[in-house]
């Protein structure tokens, strides 16, 4: 079952200015960074109540980030939503007629696992879904 809104991913060309720009304007604190080889991102993260919000950097040009960001340009990227079973989840999209980007989970940022839906049948919205949330490290 989906526990929560776990975070939104927010596609940044510059880590460095986008998290200057969360700090000095918006007053929020960087809990930390990782990169992400597997999705070559680079990640930032800030924790705003419940809801955390990850800025999201490519590392290579061929990266999913890097052509989001060729085609719509910085902003929202995903949304997130933890679950304790990201298989039945999963399972249950692709019962409902969603088209799975992942059949099988990925290894995502904290080392939690991922599974993301094709925004053309999510009305638009890019959705991950996550495993319940394990400690975050900052490996960047």
């Amino acid at each position: 079952m989906i526990q929560k809104i776990d975070h939104l991913g927010i596609a940044v060309r510059s880590l460095d200015e986008a998290v200057q720009y969360y700090e000095q304007v918006l007053g929020l604190k960087c809990s930390g960074k990782e990169e992400v080889p597997s999705q070559k991102v680079k990640i930032a993260f800030f924790q705003v109540g419940a809801v955390r919000l990850e800025l999201l950097a490519p590392t290579s040009s061929d990266s999913t980030v890097a052509q989001f960001l060729e085609k719509h340009g910085e902003g929202v990227h995903h949304v997130a939503f933890s679950t304790d079973n990201i298989n039945e989840q999963l399972s249950k999209a692709k019962d409902a007629g969603c088209r799975l980007i992942h059949e099988i989970p990925i290894q995502g940022a904290g080392g939690r696992q991922a599974a993301f839906l094709h925004p053309k049948s999510t009305h638009g919205v890019l959705t991950e879904f996550c495993s319940v949330e394990i400690e975050q490290k900052d490996n960047v």
